[in-house]
């Protein structure tokens, strides 16, 4: 494994990183914004725009020509085209694997909030996943917004990282540990569809890149029961309320779309009009090429 400066070993490492990391860090998502023809068919130029976006934050949007073109080939492509090619099969996802966020009543889909209109708190995608199938990066293309609503806010999570271990390096080697938080099992009547899953908030990947694994759920979720972990529990939490030049927010129009190493974002409730809010999600167990 390379020198990673997230291990908590590696002072000098990180005190470097560190500093580079908050002299570009964004304060506004137009610094992270691409314009791109069709993602289909991306170019080197605009690829390696929203690589160098993602080196830098984790995260860019893009704006397309696309417009409300439902044709799934538009995430699928792009996500390749960035080296993005093992595809999270979650249970709301379609057979493709890219699912389709949009309002639904049936049982698959009735208790999970990303299909009701109700807003989102703080959390990364699939962390509920096991270790093998951690979701590493994110792509979320906009077919066609709500009326009203359907905001997101979004948190670069090695930023929330540098916070946390310049209070108190412990916070980090605590929400670090392998049984720290634990999502219970899921069932759907009375038939369980997902077993329990304990693992660690961060985690240092073989490549030396930072994964974050939380949710803000208060109900549901079983933290390590020592003080340690409280206290940076509560910490980590303190942040994500706070506002900071860091907390970036906007709304994804028709043609626009998300690209991230899956980072911490919301989303606000939203109303829908006559033609229903539509977003393709693809998650990912591969992170960015080149980021």
């Amino acid at each position: 494994m390379p020198v990673s400066p997230f291990a908590l070993d590696q002072d000098r490492a990180y005190a470097h990183w560190r500093d580079t990391k908050l002299a570009t860090a964004p304060t506004s998502l137009d610094e992270l914004l691409v314009e791109i023809g069709d993602p289909r068919q991306p170019t080197d130029a605009e690829l390696d725009a929203i690589r160098a976006r993602c080196r830098r934050a984790n995260l860019t949007i893009y704006a397309s020509n696309c417009g409300d073109d439902p044709d799934k080939a538009i995430p699928a492509r792009l996500g390749a085209a960035l080296g993005l090619t093992r595809l999270d099969q979650n249970p709301g996802a379609d057979e493709d694997a890219i699912t389709a966020i949009r309002v639904q009543t049936d049982p698959r889909h009735l208790d999970f909030i990303p299909y009701t209109t109700r807003p989102l708190d703080w959390h990364t995608d699939g962390y509920y996943n096991p270790p093998e199938r951690q979701v590493r990066s994110v792509l979320l293309h906009c077919v066609q917004p709500a009326l009203e609503g359907g905001a997101n806010a979004l948190l670069d999570h090695e930023l929330v990282y540098i916070q946390l271990r310049d209070r108190n390096p412990d916070y980090v080697h605590a929400l670090m540990q392998p049984d720290c938080m634990t999502i219970p099992a899921s069932q759907i009547d009375g038939v369980q569809v997902r077993p329990s899953q304990s693992g660690p908030v961060f985690s240092v990947q073989s490549d030396g890149s930072l994964h974050m694994r939380f949710t803000n759920r208060s109900r549901h979720i079983q933290w390590r029961a020592d003080a340690l972990t409280t206290e940076a529990v509560d910490c980590l939490k303190e942040l994500l309320r706070q506002a900071s030049p860091w907390h970036l927010s906007g709304r994804l129009e028709s043609g626009w779309g998300l690209v991230c190493n899956n980072v911490l974002h919301t989303r606000t409730g939203f109303t829908d009009g006559p033609r229903p809010r539509l977003v393709y999600r693809a998650r990912y167990y591969d992170r960015i090429a080149g980021s």
